[in-house]
């Protein structure tokens, strides 16, 4: 027998049963899952183990090739990414006291700070939201809960189906969202230590951040309702409170209820645009940096902007190859013509020669990388041409 079928069998007494027989729910599917994919027996302990050969071949791969070197700064990064996915990929005990832990509780005690509250807000503010459906239910059943429910169906706007309606909708706006938040919460810790091992390589290292992303705005999701819907049930006693009038259910407070559920919904609307927007602004710790393209793009802007380069004519990409030695005649006759700027290369005899440029002179083209001489590998690289070392 489950620990949480007592809390699933009472589910249905409100929202504070329903929040904690979700939340009990979620931890114990999140733990079997983890169970099912890196515990003892797992079914992927052997993908994992490839995936870390790899990752440890690619390392040595790179070191031979002289594409990378043995130091400390190289190092760090790779034995504190590979221990962290190796803690948090086999361990459950590592995996709920980070990450679970984190992501439940810290938006919780958050939102205690806030609200000032002695244990769980999310809990308290379930209970509050279970006082006021029951002085709702209350006040229906004092003007007869069938016949109010009767005219409901019908579509009319009375003042009971007014009520009825704000009740669903507050309702909706409250605890349809964080139940709703709690299961997304559960399912993406169930496969999160599948993403947790992408952290591994560059090229799915994306869908890492994305799930991070996801896990932090459905994180936070509880914190804005819980925040937000204590404002509104600030609001929403008064109202509540004289809903019983001396004929049956008071029109206006019907109708305050009503437009107070509604502000309550458009509220929930805007606080999950708002937690898009900011997860969707977080660069997940390097994760997810900016792409080459726009790396590229801000080393041509910082070009063009360059007083060395601010009067200097456009030179075809076909010359900014370092192998031919000979560039277009054209282009050299139009700079000479300009008169702008002193370009490297004359004109002799219907050629282009390329004279020797100083280093640290200014110059059209771009300069020479030095050539990759550290690393295991580097006896193995291919030795410069003569015709290079001469342009150099």
């Amino acid at each position: 027998m489950s620990a949480c079928d007592v809390l699933i069998e009472n589910a249905s007494a409100g929202a504070g049963p329903a929040l904690r027989a979700v939340d009990c729910l979620a931890n114990e599917t999140a733990a079997a899952a983890f169970g099912r994919l890196f515990g003892t027996q797992g079914a992927l302990l052997p993908a994992l183990t490839i995936l870390l050969t790899l990752f440890i071949a690619f390392f040595a791969i790179s070191l031979l090739t002289g594409r990378g070197r043995l130091s400390i700064s190289a190092l760090t990064p790779r034995m504190m990414t590979l221990g962290i996915v190796l803690t948090l990929a086999t361990s459950w005990m590592a995996w709920q006291g980070l990450i679970w832990n984190l992501a439940v509780g810290a938006p919780d005690q958050v939102a205690g700070i806030l609200l000032g509250a002695q244990g769980s807000a999310t809990q308290m503010f379930a209970d509050r939201i279970d006082m006021v459906f029951a002085a709702i239910t209350e006040a229906g059943q004092m003007n007869g809960g069938g016949e109010g429910t009767a005219q409901a169906a019908q579509g009319s706007f009375t003042p009971p189906n007014l009520m009825w309606l704000g009740a669903v909708m507050l309702l909706l706006g409250t605890v349809g969202i964080l139940v709703t938040a709690r299961i997304a919460l559960a399912v993406l810790m169930a496969i999160g230590p599948i993403f947790v091992v992408m952290s591994l390589f560059s090229g799915t290292r994306g869908l890492t951040a994305g799930w991070l992303r996801g896990l932090v705005l459905t994180a936070v999701t509880p914190l804005f309702v819980v925040a937000g819907g204590s404002m509104i049930l600030e609001l929403l006693v008064p109202v509540v409170v004289k809903l019983r009038g001396a004929e049956g259910i008071d029109p206006r407070a019907a109708m305050a209820l009503f437009l107070i559920a509604a502000v309550h919904v458009a509220l929930m609307a805007m606080v999950m645009k708002v937690s898009g927007t900011i997860v969707s602004a977080w660069q997940v710790f390097g994760l997810a940096s900016g792409s080459d393209d726009a790396r590229s793009k801000g080393v041509d802007a910082a070009a063009s902007t360059s007083p060395l380069m601010a009067n200097a004519p456009a030179i075809p990409a076909a010359t900014f190859s370092r192998t031919a030695p000979i560039v277009s005649a054209a282009s050299a006759d139009a700079s000479a013509g300009s008169g702008t700027v002193s370009s490297p290369a004359t004109a002799q005899g219907g050629r282009t020669v390329i004279n020797h440029v100083q280093p640290g002179a200014a110059s059209g083209l771009p300069p020479i990388q030095p050539r990759r001489a550290r690393g295991i590998g580097s006896r193995f690289a291919a030795r410069p041409s003569p015709m290079r070392e001469m342009m150099r």
